[in-house]
């Protein structure tokens, strides 16, 4: 992901905002004792030859990809959806190659996220909310993100966009435009409109716009797009501050959370996937997934631990 990104970052402060309180007081009703949260972490892509003989058995080709890397990991934030509507025969194929508790995250494709109407008024909406309903259980949470032009301005056509948008889909979305993180009446209201639809508020950690690391919950589940730095030692600093914000949010009651990694060219995002994913199972009890590195005689099923 380029948006954000800084060539130098010696000058970036990547602490993390105060807990927002009204985000505990809006999970109270999702407290529900001793259920654990579901952590679903993972890369952004699946087809990366790089990883074949450490994260994918060695000799394995491009048409496995899908289904190692669901071995792998239990989520991915599938942004090929961005570029065109899958057909039904793509999205079943999807989901029959991916393990049980697989979740696929897909990216609201942008002939409709970039129309005026949000494509309210055209077939695309329906088109896709038909075809990715085929994948079922198996999905997570769309998301939807909205181009850096859109702003607080336009809120009453994402309430249309609501209105027409499928209820049995979990929906997340994405802005940009600074309108929505300054703390005006505008903001406010934007925030209150995805609690009062249901829809989760996407949270973006980029060095170049810290403004849109808010710390708003908006639904029973959180979404987060963590863009590291090539593994440098704040990659680590930061992940290691996600996971007590997590920890907290997890017992205020948030039920899902949903991670995903990017790193230049997605090449060591399972490295900083595999930190984050042992270091919360150290830290707090949740249902996740570790990815594993592959040994030599690595079959690529069943090699990642569960909690």
């Amino acid at each position: 992901m380029e948006f954000g990104k800084l060539a130098d970052i010696s000058q970036v402060d990547f602490g993390l905002p105060i807990a927002d309180a009204m985000s505990r007081d809006f999970l109270k009703p999702f407290l529900h004792g001793t259920r654990k949260p579901k952590i679903f972490a993972g890369p952004t892509g699946w087809g990366m030859p790089q990883w074949v003989g450490k994260w994918y058995p060695a000799g394995t080709g491009s048409r496995d990809f899908l289904k190692h890397y669901s071995a792998q990991f239990n989520t991915i934030e599938h942004n090929s959806t961005f570029y065109g509507i899958p057909d039904v025969v793509t999205v079943e194929r999807w989901k029959g190659e991916t393990e049980a508790d697989f979740k696929f995250c897909p990216k609201v494709p942008q002939s409709i996220s970039r129309a005026t109407d949000l494509g309210v008024k055209s077939d695309d909406l329906k088109l896709f909310l038909y075809n990715i309903a085929h994948l079922g259980e198996k999905i997570g949470c769309c998301f939807l993100q909205l181009p850096p032009y859109f702003s607080a301005d336009a809120i009453p056509r994402l309430e249309n966009f609501f209105e027409a948008w499928d209820t049995a889909i979990p929906l997340a979305v994405e802005v940009r435009h600074p309108s929505f993180f300054d703390g005006q009446l505008q903001s406010i209201a934007y925030f209150r409109t995805l609690q009062y639809y249901n829809k989760t508020a996407v949270i973006t950690d980029v060095a170049g716009r810290r403004d849109i690391l808010h710390q708003k919950i908006t639904s029973e589940k959180v979404m987060v797009r963590f863009v590291g730095n090539g593994l440098h030692r704040t990659d680590y600093e930061r992940i290691n501050e996600w996971i007590q914000r997590l920890r907290l949010w997890c017992e205020w009651g948030l039920e899902e959370v949903f991670f995903f990694i990017h790193q230049p060219d997605n090449l060591l995002a399972p490295e900083l996937t595999l930190y984050l994913t042992e270091e919360i199972r150290s830290t707090f009890d949740a249902e996740l997934r570790v990815p594993a590195i592959c040994k030599p005689d690595c079959s690529g099923s069943a090699q990642m631990s569960l909690f």
